[in-house]
């Protein structure tokens, strides 16, 4: 015989009652899983938002960066070159400044019109056996590089002329010359006055320069003791002159160098080669941001960072009051019609 299974009452209560426990922990858990996922949506546009915000302030600073600081060093090679000077022109007493001015002048004819021919302005070539002296050693550096300008207006910079020279008798010999540097707008037109960050002063500088003294014993003991590396093209004996031509040069916001005329006032020295070196000379904040990179990135970011936070806040707060603003009148507006109708 099959047996029936009889429930008693008190068994009956205990099912409704794991029933409701079962039920309110399915509800809890629910109400958790639903807590988890609101916090971790909150943590996603959290993070979201303060990644955008530090993408915003690093992008603000690196353009900060890009338009207010300028090139740090620039470095251009210098290539000289001669001209034969005619009858007329040697009637220009050499040391009158007209036979300079008049190299500078060839230079400036040279870039306008590289492709002259020189017999046409009555001119003939170094190399020619009736040619007359050559006239000073005469460099045409332009100041453009794709087509902007190297030197930024507003900043002080400190240009110098690098020579490689042999260390030679006839350098040795030529002890003090004269190097002269003069700029030209555009137009070919000489500047005749810049602006410093202390007092004014002429775009046109000459300064002296002069290979170091050596005694002959000295000259001995140094060729005896680097034979080798002179025999195996290691070494030379050669000597590096840095003249500086502008100690603090401020270009001209109004007609700004764009080629720089370099003369040489010897027409013995020898020179294997040269460079132009402009370096600025940063004050200020440009000064902090050069040097310190890194600081200044982090306190920039930062800052701006910072300063987009709370813009942020203030404009969520705001949307909130007003939120809450609303939901408060459409509830009185509500209340009021219940008591009228």
């Amino acid at each position: 015989m099959a047996r029936r299974s009889r429930l008693f009452p008190g068994d009956v209560k205990g099912l409704f009652i794991i029933d409701a426990l079962v039920v309110r922990l399915k509800d809890a858990v629910a109400v958790v899983l639903s807590r988890v996922r609101q916090v971790a949506l909150q943590c996603l546009v959290l993070f979201t938002i303060l990644l955008l915000l530090l993408w915003i302030a690093a992008f603000l600073f690196g353009s900060f960066y890009y338009t207010n600081m300028p090139l740090a060093a620039y470095v251009t090679p210098v290539h000289y070159y001669y001209r034969t000077l005619t009858a007329p022109e040697r009637n220009y007493h050499l040391h009158s400044g007209k036979l300079e001015f008049l190299a500078m002048k060839w230079a400036i004819y040279n870039r306008e019109y590289p492709n002259a021919p020189g017999k046409a302005l009555g001119s003939v070539t170094c190399d020619s056996p009736t040619a007359y002296p050559c006239s000073y050693p005469v460099a045409n550096i332009s100041l453009m590089e794709n087509h902007k300008h190297v030197l930024t207006l507003g900043q002080a910079y400190q240009i110098s002329l690098l020579l490689e020279m042999p260390d030679s008798p006839m350098n040795q010999e030529l002890g003090m010359f004269m190097i002269r540097a003069t700029c030209f707008s555009s137009s070919g037109q000489q500047l005749t006055s810049s602006h410093s960050a202390n007092q004014p002063q002429t775009v046109s500088t000459s300064r002296f320069g002069m290979l170091k003294y050596r005694s002959d014993l000295l000259r001995t003991i140094g060729t005896l003791l680097f034979v080798p590396a002179f025999m195996a093209g290691i070494s030379e004996q050669k000597q590096v002159l840095e003249v500086e031509l502008f100690s603090d040069y401020v270009d001209n916001s109004y007609a700004p160098c764009v080629t720089a005329i370099v003369e040489i006032l010897s027409n013995k020295v020898q020179i294997y080669s040269s460079e132009l070196h402009i370096h600025a000379r940063f004050t200020g904040l440009r000064y902090w941001m050069f040097q310190f990179p890194l600081f200044s990135a982090l306190v920039g970011v930062s800052s701006n960072f910072v300063f987009l936070s709370l813009i942020f806040i203030l404009n969520y707060t705001r949307m909130l009051w007003n939120v809450q603003g609303r939901s408060v009148v459409r509830y009185d507006i509500s209340h009021l019609a219940n008591i009228f109708y």
